[in-house]
């Protein structure tokens, strides 16, 4: 073994909650763990225009299907990769909806730029196209959890369940002397619908998400805290607009809101779901049972509590509607999609109210919303923000700094623990918990900064 060598590199979600991308380096061999699109602050969306980190991995691992993991996956295809993508059989049927839909969002907005001419880019493009998405979902490789694959270097990997998300997994690397493991993102032990996530597998190294890093998720009851803005803005004759991913949020919204229906403390208005990608992803609960905790006939029951709205026509009628409704409808943090649509028109309504279900990362308009702004950009101009505006953080999907670190101490202690997907103060605030509470040896790393897994 002493003619081994294996680096790791940091290649996103380093100072944010976007981007994720690892990169190993096993002598000649790379495999990249996670390929995420940067989203929020400009400098860091820009990232994504430049030419790929790593042009040609030896292969690509994926820990789950949101965006902010595999997201850049069709651009690296673009730029010519073609090598095999490994993930659980949940995630490649969410990125079977996630990617595509993300491209045709891209070249809907360049479109759309264009028409008006609010782009600085003339033409505006798309970052990719759907055809880059579709050649993407070509190179997916199903794994099983629990079960050891093969990859290049001599490596070999295996997931754990993570929660968070369907098909969401932890993937241990294994060169045979060092083992190396990525959190993705950890799910919560009390999750509405996921199942929780299986105990930490020892490593020598943990590459470690901290997205709620300092942060405890509160601890009153998200179905009685979500009737109660309901409930407000119904009375003044509004709409409910929740900004919801199209996976994994949207679902849980749709549980909670079947609850209080057969409880009878829903006001009497309906309920549309506004995202083809998140009435195709609640298909797919049905035929991952093992991942969440719903039985076949309350997923059936719990989602048909909506409406669903699958064409662009039925998009705008719902802007025109002069009664209360609750519109659910993607991206999670008001980047992009149909939401934007309809924040345009209800944002300047004071009767009308605005919830964000979960984690808003750093220049999204989620972020703006939750900050308080008065005004929010939406398609070259400005619009006034005059609803009513609650953040929901016990929605969230991911663990809180207490639930990290009871995952995080399972098992032995690591040689060292890197600290990723998380905004600065949060990585750090879980940095010194994890300094003080375990003694463990804990970093920080810096975007593209390389550590020597066996000089550690």
């Amino acid at each position: 073994m002493a003619d081994r060598s294996l680096e790791l590199t940091f290649l996103g979600a380093n100072g944010t909650v976007t981007g994720s991308k690892h990169l190993l380096t096993a002598g000649h061999s790379r495999v990249l763990v996670d390929c995420g699109l940067f989203q929020g602050y400009k400098q860091l969306r820009l990232r994504n225009w430049s030419d790929p980190p790593v042009r040609e991995p030896d292969a690509i691992v994926l820990t789950h299907a949101h965006l902010d993991h595999s997201g850049y996956l069709p651009r690296m295809v673009r730029a010519g990769f073609r090598g095999p993508v490994y993930c659980t059989s949940a995630t490649a049927g969410l990125c079977g909806l996630l990617l595509p839909d993300s491209a045709f969002l891209q070249e809907q907005d360049a479109a759309f730029a264009n028409k008006k001419g609010f782009s600085k880019h003339q033409p505006a493009e798309p970052l990719y196209t759907v055809d880059d998405a579709e050649a993407a979902l070509e190179l997916l490789r199903i794994v099983d959890f629990g079960v050891r694959f093969d990859l290049p270097g001599g490596l070999t990997g295996s997931f754990t369940r993570a929660g968070h998300i369907l098909g969401a997994g932890s993937l241990l690397v294994d060169d045979g002397a060092r083992k190396v493991l990525f959190s993705g993102d950890i799910g919560r032990e009390q999750d509405l619908m996921m199942a929780p996530p299986q105990p930490r597998p020892n490593a020598d190294v943990v590459v470690m998400e901290s997205t709620y890093g300092g942060r405890q998720h509160d601890g009153d009851d998200p179905a009685e805290a979500l009737v109660a803005v309901i409930k407000r803005a119904v009375a003044r004759g509004g709409s409910v607009i929740i900004p919801a991913f199209a996976v994994g949020r949207t679902q849980a919204l749709l549980l909670l809101l079947y609850q209080l229906r057969r409880a009878n403390k829903l006001p009497d208005v309906p309920i549309f779901v506004d995202s083809p990608m998140a009435i195709a992803a609640t298909g797919l609960y049905a035929a991952h049972p093992a991942d969440h905790r719903l039985n076949p006939e309350l997923c059936a029951a719990a989602f048909a509590v909506a409406k669903y709205v699958r064409d662009a026509e039925g998009s705008k009628k719902l802007d025109q509607r002069g009664e209360p409704a609750i519109i659910i409808s993607a991206a999670g943090m008001a980047t992009g999609g149909r939401v934007v649509h309809h924040l345009k028109r209800y944002a300047p309504d004071p009767n009308s109210a605005i919830v964000l279900a979960g984690f808003q990362a750093g220049g999204t308009r989620g972020a703006a919303l939750a900050d308080g702004v008065d005004k929010l950009k939406i398609h070259g101009r400005y619009v006034p923000v005059n609803a009513e505006v609650v953040q929901l953080d016990m929605l969230s999907a991911h663990a809180d700094q207490d639930e990290l670190l009871g995952w995080l101490e399972h098992g032995d202690a690591p040689r060292c623990t890197f600290l990723v997907h998380g905004e600065p103060a949060a990585s750090d605030a879980l940095r010194h918990d994890i300094e003080e509470q375990l003694r463990w040896n804990v970093r920080v790393p810096d975007y593209r900064e390389t550590v020597d897994i066996y000089a550690l």
